[in-house]
């Protein structure tokens, strides 16, 4: 018991020391460069090419002695921040070791009931990182401060310092943004609109949304309330004090071109995933470095330009993303994000048409019943209960019929050919065999994030998906099975160089087996072998696969697909004045545009020159695993009905609504309509066999569901 005191006695007396010395060492820095220094950029890959800025501060800064100040003001501040400021000596230990004990667990120390002395000396004298040394550094400081200046010296340079919005540094600057007055002529009720604005700008300023002056009036408030309570403000001057109702106009400094989107996710996911706040990001001095390839990124913005349809409502989005890595390395959310800033890539939602049926295919050989060789019938039409329609117009519609694009009537046909045209006769079959709760999962765990529904029709793209969920999907694919969540940020830095930056590793999850991947790898090569996408094994000049997509009435348009290293997805959309959906079909420059046509351009001509230069690579052999599968056609569902031509139908429809989409605005260019030889389908499907990408086999037919039928391509 004696030695374990003396131990603890030691340690203690060791650790006192060793905050004495740190203490002693510790100097006050020179401030940083506000107006400049603290704005944080964000850079291409490269990390040295700048894509953006990400906040409207121009660094505007103006100081006030106190005195000029007036006391609501000072008072203000310390009731929203610091009531106990005039008698702490510069730090909260209580907030001190909440910060310790988050950290210890494994968070980011951001915790804290900083003291006015402590944001000072993080704002004014640090960088915003998360890390303990910055905490022990901004304690330390924050002490050392209180004993070397006055309370009255510390709050005036807090008020002259910190960041209030509006591109507003310091108090004086902020009363001029706001209210256009001098600081000394600002009310009660300003003031302590001004104290919380403080805590989050984009929260606080009632020019930016209803829910913004609502928070501003609830924090506003709080802080008047706690006025009183502390003496510093009367009952009667506080009911005089109502929220201020004359704010100077104010529209925040807005990105533009497509840039503008890159640069608003980086701040989206700086938020959501590395948990910085508004201020950090706002006046931090980060320097963000993202995954965005410019290369790849001008490449991607030339595609569109030139293969586009010339029509100006038709909406475009597109991204690519490194398989296996989940690195978004070019996207393409819109031509100008200050004219449209809903992001084509990642909020507008499109039905996905035949690229579903991938995840049929995924979810029957998951199953074990079905192989690549599994064949079934692909006459059109065909009749199936499950997808009949007790709603629809027409007795087929009634009764479930689904037919193939323009009619085109298959026989016996396995899985691969099925899938390199786009037979949905026969997917519709496997669907419902396979049970589309099972396809659902497969999409899900492929990394489709948008909300979907388990009913057969899904195999034919009645679901609402996104370009980014598509992209990410067939990149696990390409990645055989190994799903990685996209990440747009690569490596977060600071202005300090003796702090380590922080680079951000990929997110991964094996979902599917290797074996599995590989034969559904080597079905995909068929639509572009000789099948619905031929245009890219004409064109792009090595292995790849995917799979066209085109929705009921010609709504959507897609192609998603991948080479082993770059999976890239691209949808097309035509929207009306209100954000309803429009048809894509008889367009007067463009026709009838399909997954087939300008998708498949767009993507073929982005593919080969972001890959211009690389490796070629090649696809895994196909694994043919379930050689035993005991599948027979008499096991499944059978036609109910004749086979003979009827009235087209639809599939049940998805209970997911429809997109939200404001007219997009891109730069229209007159594009050739496609070439007789590259729309879908072929007029005939071929005997021939479809390699996977190895330089095995020749190319085959190809074929798209009909515009009227139930959704497909």
């Amino acid at each position: 018991m004696r030695r374990g005191l003396w131990t603890v006695l030691a340690l203690a007396i060791l650790g006192v020391t060793a905050v004495g010395i740190a203490y002693a060492r510790t100097d006050i820095p020179e401030p940083n460069e506000i107006a400049t220094a603290q704005t944080s950029i964000v850079y291409y890959a490269d990390g040295k090419t700048e894509m953006g800025r990400l906040s409207d501060s121009e660094g505007n800064r103006v100081s006030v002695p106190l005195s000029q100040i007036p006391d609501h003001m000072q008072k203000a501040i310390l009731a929203g921040e610091d009531q106990s400021f005039y008698q702490n000596n510069g730090i909260s230990p209580t907030g001190i070791a909440r910060a310790v004990w988050v950290a210890v667990k494994g968070g980011a120390a951001t915790q804290g009931g900083s003291t006015i002395t402590q944001q000072y000396v993080k704002n004014y004298f640090l960088t915003s990182d998360r890390t303990l040394d910055r905490k022990a550094r901004e304690i330390l400081l924050a002490v050392k401060i209180d004993r070397q200046q006055t309370k009255d010296e510390i709050l005036e340079n807090y008020l002259n310092t910190i960041y209030y919005g509006r591109g507003a540094y310091g108090i004086q600057t902020a009363a001029a943004a706001y209210f256009n007055k001098d600081v000394s002529k600002l009310t009660v009720a300003e003031s302590a609109f001004l104290a919380s604005a403080i805590r989050g700008p984009s929260l606080y300023d009632p020019a930016l949304g209803e829910q913004q002056a609502a928070n501003a009036k609830e924090r506003s408030g709080y802080i008047l309330d706690a006025m009183v309570e502390n003496g510093w403000l009367s009952a009667s001057e506080r009911a005089e004090a109502t929220f201020p109702d004359t704010f100077v106009d104010y529209k925040p400094r807005t990105l533009r071109g497509t840039s503008g989107y890159l640069v608003e996710m980086v701040k989206k996911e700086l938020i959501a995933t590395h948990k910085l706040n508004e201020t950090d990001i706002d006046r931090g001095g980060l320097r963000v470095v993202s995954t965005i390839e410019r290369p790849k990124q001008v490449d991607m913005e030339k595609a569109i330009k030139e293969e586009r349809p010339s029509e100006k409502d038709i909406g475009i989005g597109m991204a690519s993303i490194t398989p296996g890595d989940g690195a978004i390395v070019a996207l393409y959310g819109g031509a100008d994000y200050a004219k449209r800033p809903q992001n084509a890539a990642t909020q507008d939602k499109m039905q996905a048409g035949s690229t579903f049926k991938v995840f049929t295919l995924i979810a029957a050989l998951e199953s074990g019943d079905f192989s690549l060789r599994s064949s079934l019938n692909g006459a059109s039409p065909r009749y199936f209960k499950e997808f009949a329609d007790p709603g629809a117009d027409t007795e087929a519609g009634r009764r479930g019929r689904v037919k193939n694009f323009g009619g085109e009537s298959f026989g016996r046909m396995d899985l691969r050919r099925a899938t390199g045209q786009s037979v949905n006769t026969i997917y519709a079959e496997l669907n419902i065999e396979v049970g589309g709760k099972n396809s659902m999962k497969a999409a899900s765990d492929a990394g489709v994030r948008s909300t979907l529904q388990p009913n057969v029709g899904n195999v034919l793209g009645t679901d609402y998906v996104t370009v980014l969920d598509m992209a990410t999907a067939y990149a696990t694919i390409a990645a055989e099975g190994v799903r990685a969540n996209p990440y747009i940020v690569k490596e977060i830095r600071f202005l300090d160089e003796g702090i380590e930056p922080i680079p951000v590793k990929p997110v991964t999850k094996r979902v599917f087996d290797e074996d599995l991947m590989s034969d559904v790898i080597d079905a995909m090569t068929y639509p572009v072998e000789g099948g619905s996408a031929r245009y890219v094994g004409q064109n792009l000049g090595r292995p790849a696969a995917g799979k066209t997509g085109t929705s009921e009435s010609f709504r959507s348009a897609w192609f998603d697909g991948f080479t082993p290293q770059l999976a890239t997805a691209v949808g097309l959309y035509r929207s009306g004045p209100d954000g309803e959906e429009l048809k894509m079909e008889n367009l007067p420059d463009s026709g009838d545009i399909t997954g087939g046509s300008y998708p498949t351009r767009i993507w073929t001509a982005y593919m080969k020159a972001a890959l211009d230069g690389t490796k070629v690579e090649r696809f895994p052999e196909p694994a043919n695993i379930n050689k035993n599968a005991k599948y027979r056609p008499s096991q499944t569902s059978k036609p109910s009905g004749p086979t003979s031509q009827a009235p087209s139908t639809t599939a049940p429809p998805s209970t997911t609504p429809p997109p939200t989409t404001a007219p997009p605005e891109p730069t229209p260019t007159p594009t050739p309509e496609p070439t007789p030889s590259e729309p879908e389908p072929t007029p005939e499907p071929t005997e021939s066999t479809p390699g996977n990408g190895n330089g095995k086999g020749n190319p085959g037919g190809g074929g798209k569901p009909a515009p009227s039928a139930s959704p497909g391509g």
